[in-house]
């Protein structure tokens, strides 16, 4: 069962190969065999997946059974759900039952998929490399001293252990793609606005996006086709006609022009994977493609500039968590501002705080227009760029990561080191683009992913593209080792 995609799933259930009770009871057991190892699950109900299950039975034995019924994806820690701890990998909400469903829940829940648990992930999605969760690090299942990419790297070791067929995650500033990079899958962050973010613990509100992370494009396009939809709970949710994105998967690239950015292969990347990527350019080259150079000259400010936007973001965002109405509050003090700072101070991780105290000071009086005004102009930029790009080219092609999955610790103690992991991605989230990573080969027999990014709404064509190049190679067929 590890071993099949979700479409081959999907035609087992119909065919009555397995029920979605034994299909569900499978990654439960594994789940129980391999989680302690490399610690993907925050938490998981196996009364309440397998209640789930049952129900999925029941639609596909009364003919109402969709792509995803009966099968179980993990949930990022991030996503309400109804009934399940919700506790976004922080001490803040580590008693929180959530008392309704975000968006994306329901949708799976719609189709009769089965909620296998909730994953860790860096503290309210603010990392890296997994490193910052209240429950400690999720260990890369490529190689268990390393780190698995953040924040999703709990749904990236999941998938990657193979705990669970899919997983969602959401998306920051590559939240979704190193991750994804780092434990050799593909991941796609959407279109901002494109899937509902109702429902999902805001970290940086003009940035936030969910979508899946899977084996391959084709899953991909099948978790999308559920997870998008306008929600009118969320008024950032665009208004457009849903796409089928399995619909042109299959067709020809030939003609497409395939833009690299020069800026994307300087000093910082490392040159074995660099070789990689290249290696991935002579393959679409051999499909068909033709490759342009391009330029986004403000590319190198997206890490400076997001690292204003988000704090500022969080800092706001955050404050809600004050120990008054839900959430941990501290034990002992002496009156209510007392309680907030003691509460604030117990509840949230080293990371959070600094994003907090840089958010909080970059709106202050005196230095919101140095700072946070300055950062959203050159924001502008940064989309401007991409803009002229493709004016030139269909698709820009690059790394998804500097490196390869690091050791743990490694990088912890230095931020400005940790930040640079989402040097390739951050520029996509600022602009609001869509961006895939998928795997491209091996460095050091760790996963090396290649990104594509796309202009807006593009996700059919992207899925398109990153299949036909998994069609022609097998590098996201391939397995971490003891988890087979």
């Amino acid at each position: 069962m590890i071993n099949l995609s979700l479409k081959e799933l999907s035609d087992s259930l119909k065919e009555k190969k397995f029920s979605s009770v034994e299909l569900t009871q499978f990654f439960l057991d594994r789940l129980d065999l391999y989680n302690s190892s490399i610690n993907a699950f925050i938490s998981f109900d196996k009364d309440k997946s397998l209640a789930m299950a049952r129900n999925a039975d029941a639609m596909i034995q009364e003919g109402r059974q969709n792509y995803l019924t009966g099968i179980p994806i993990a949930q990022k820690d991030i996503f309400c759900a109804e009934g399940w701890k919700t506790s976004c990998g922080s001490r803040m909400l580590d008693n929180f039952i959530a008392p309704y469903d975000a968006t994306v829940i329901s949708k799976f829940n719609e189709v009769g998929a089965v909620n296998l648990g909730k994953t860790n992930m860096d503290e309210f999605a603010m990392g890296s490399s997994n490193e910052t969760s209240f429950y400690g690090n999720v260990k890369n299942p490529w190689d268990i001293k390393a780190v698995p990419g953040g924040s999703s790297g709990g749904s990236a070791a999941a998938v990657a252990g193979m705990l669970a067929p899919a997983a969602t995650a959401t998306d920051t500033g590559g939240s979704i793609r190193q991750p994804a990079s780092l434990c050799g899958l593909t991941g796609l962050k959407p279109t901002y606005g494109l899937v509902s973010r109702y429902g999902m613990i805001a970290f940086a509100s003009s940035l936030d996006q969910a979508g899946p992370m899977c084996h391959t494009a084709e899953d991909c396009a099948a978790m999308l086709n559920v997870m998008t939809g306008h929600d009118p709970k969320d008024s950032t949710s665009v208004q457009r006609e849903k796409e089928n994105y399995l619909k042109g998967i299959h067709d020809p690239i030939k003609g497409l022009k395939i833009g690299i950015p020069k800026e994307f292969f300087s000093e910082g990347l490392e040159p074995e994977i660099e070789k990689i990527i290249e290696q991935g350019i002579d393959e679409y080259k051999k499909l068909g493609a033709e490759i342009v150079e391009i330029s986004l000259p403000n590319n190198h400010l997206s890490i400076p500039v997001y690292y204003v936007i988000a704090p500022a973001e969080a800092s706001s965002n955050l404050s809600r968590y004050d120990g008054v109405r839900y959430g941990y509050r501290t034990k002992e003090y002496d009156d209510l501002m007392d309680m907030y700072c003691k509460t604030r101070e117990e509840g949230f991780g080293n990371e959070v705080k600094r994003r907090i105290m840089i958010g909080t000071y970059v709106l202050s009086a005196g230095y919101y227009d140095a700072y946070y005004l300055k950062a959203q102009k050159i924001r502008r930029l940064i989309s401007e760029d991409f803009k002229k790009a493709f004016e030139k080219c269909d698709v820009i092609l690059g790394p998804s990561a500097p490196s390869v999955a690091f050791p743990i610790g490694d990088k912890k103690e230095d931020p400005l080191k940790m930040y640079m992991q989402d040097v390739y991605t951050i520029s996509t989230n600022l602009a609001g683009l869509p961006g895939l990573s998928m795997p491209a080969g091996l460095m050091n027999n760790l996963p090396v992913g290649m990104q594509l990014i796309g202009n807006y709404f593009s996700e059919a064509k992207l899925l398109n593209i990153a299949n036909i190049f998994q069609t022609n190679t097998d590098w996201h067929n391939l397995s971490p080792k003891g988890f087979e």
